[in-house]
C-alpha cells in the first residue's frame, strides 16, 4: 500500500485494502488475547494466596478471555472460500397461501434483525407481496464480514405451527417457507456469462411509489436460457442499475449452480449420498401453539424462547450446525 501508483488503479487498491482490513480483523484479536494472556499469567504467578480481591478480578479477567478466545476458535470454522462475503438471502412461501406468506414475512424480518444485531446492513433488491398479507418471495443483499459465512448455516425449508390469525375459527396451521442463501461474488473472479445466452425483460415495479420507481418499466429480469436460472431486480432507482444488480445475482446463483454439479459429481463418483432441501424435509420447526420452542433438527439445538428467535437471535443455532459441519469433516 505504500508503493507510490498504488491508488493508480482503484479496483485492484480497494481489493488490496479490503483484504488488509480482514487480516487485521483475524490477527490484532488474536494478538490482543495472546498478550492479555501473558500478563494475567505473570500477575496469577506474583498474586498466590495473598489478595482475595485482586484473586476475584483475576478470574472475571480469565472468563472474559476466555469467551475471547472461543469466539475466535469459532471463526476458524469460517474458512470456506467465500465465507467472509456478503450474502445473497431468497425467501420463498410454501403451499398455503396467506398463511405461508405471513410466515415468510415474519422470517424475513428474523434476518432483518440478525443482520442489524450483527452490524450488518440489509439491501432488499426484490419483493413479490402476498395478496392478503405477507411476502410470497423475497431477495436481498446483505452486506458484512462474514455475512455468508453465518448464513448458509439457514439454507432450508422452515416451519411454523401456531393458531392462524387469519382463521376465525382460530384453528392450528402449518406453514412451510424455504430460505436459500448464496455468496455475493467478487467481479474478478474467473466465471464468464456469454451474453447470447441471456434473455433480458423489463416491467413495471410492482412495490411502493416514490422516484418514478413504479411509474415506469424500470424493473429487469434476467433468464440464463441454457440453464433457466432466473434473477430479477425492481427496487433500484433506474433500469440501469436494476440490471446491473440482477446480473450480479444471476452470476452468484450460476456459479454457485456450478460449484453444486461439481460437488454433485464428485458424491457420486465416491458413493456419497447428500441431503436435498425439499419440501417436508426442514431444518428447523419454530412451534407458538400448544407450546413455545424452536428446534433446529440436525443439530437437535432448541430453545423455548421463540420471541427472542424470531428477533434475530439466530447464534446458537448458526454456531451448533457449523460446529456440528466441522466435527463431520474430521
Amino acid at each position: 500500500m505504500g508503493n507510490p501508483g498504488f491508488w493508480d488503479d482503484e479496483h485492484n487498491a480497494t481489493k488490496v485494502v479490503k483484504e488488509l482490513k480482514f487480516i487485521k480483523s483475524v490477527v490484532e484479536p488474536w494478538e490482543t488475547a495472546s498478550n492479555k494472556y501473558q500478563e494475567l499469567k505473570e500477575l496469577a504467578d506474583i498474586l498466590k494466596d495473598q489478595d482475595k480481591d485482586l484473586i476475584t478480578d483475576l478470574i472475571k479477567s480469565v472468563d472474559s478471555l476466555t469467551l475471547t478466545v472461543e469466539s475466535l476458535e469459532f471463526k476458524t470454522l469460517l474458512g470456506g472460500e467465500f465465507d467472509k462475503n456478503n450474502a445473497i438471502l431468497s425467501i420463498n412461501s410454501g403451499a398455503g397461501g396467506t398463511e405461508s406468506c405471513d410466515w415468510a414475512s415474519m422470517l424475513f424480518r428474523m434476518y432483518s434483525r440478525f443482520a442489524e444485531s450483527h452490524g450488518y446492513s440489509i439491501k432488499t433488491i426484490d419483493v413479490l407481496f402476498g395478496e392478503e398479507a405477507g411476502i410470497k418471495n423475497v431477495t436481498a443483499l446483505i452486506e458484512g464480514d462474514y455475512a455468508y459465512g453465518y448464513l448458509k448455516a439457514e439454507r432450508g425449508v422452515h416451519r411454523l405451527v401456531r393458531i392462524s390469525p387469519f382463521d376465525a375459527n382460530k384453528r392450528r396451521h402449518t406453514s412451510f417457507a424455504s430460505v436459500d442463501v448464496i455468496p455475493e461474488i467478487e467481479e474478478d473472479i474467473d466465471f464468464k456469462v456469454e451474453d447470447k445466452d441471456l434473455r433480458v425483460d423489463v416491467f413495471r415495479s410492482s412495490g411502493a411509489g416514490g422516484q418514478s420507481v413504479n411509474t415506469t418499466d424500470s424493473a429487469v429480469r434476467i433468464t440464463h436460457i441454457p440453464t433457466g436460472i432466473v434473477a430479477q431486480c425492481q427496487n433500484e432507482r433506474s433500469q440501469y442499475q436494476n440490471k446491473q444488480v440482477a446480473l450480479k445475482i444471476l452470476k452468484a446463483r450460476l456459479y454457485e449452480a456450478e460449484l453444486e454439479k461439481k460437488e454433485q459429481q464428485l458424491l457420486k463418483q465416491y458413493g456419497a449420498e447428500k441431503k436435498k432441501i425439499e419440501w417436508g424435509s426442514q431444518i428447523r420447526s419454530y412451534v407458538m401453539h400448544p407450546y413455545t420452542m424452536v428446534k433446529d433438527h440436525r443439530t437437535d439445538q432448541e430453545t423455548g424462547d421463540v420471541s427472542k428467535v424470531m428477533d434475530g437471535a439466530l447464534d446458537e443455532f448458526i454456531e451448533a450446525y457449523l460446529k456440528q459441519q466441522a466435527e463431520s469433516k474430521h
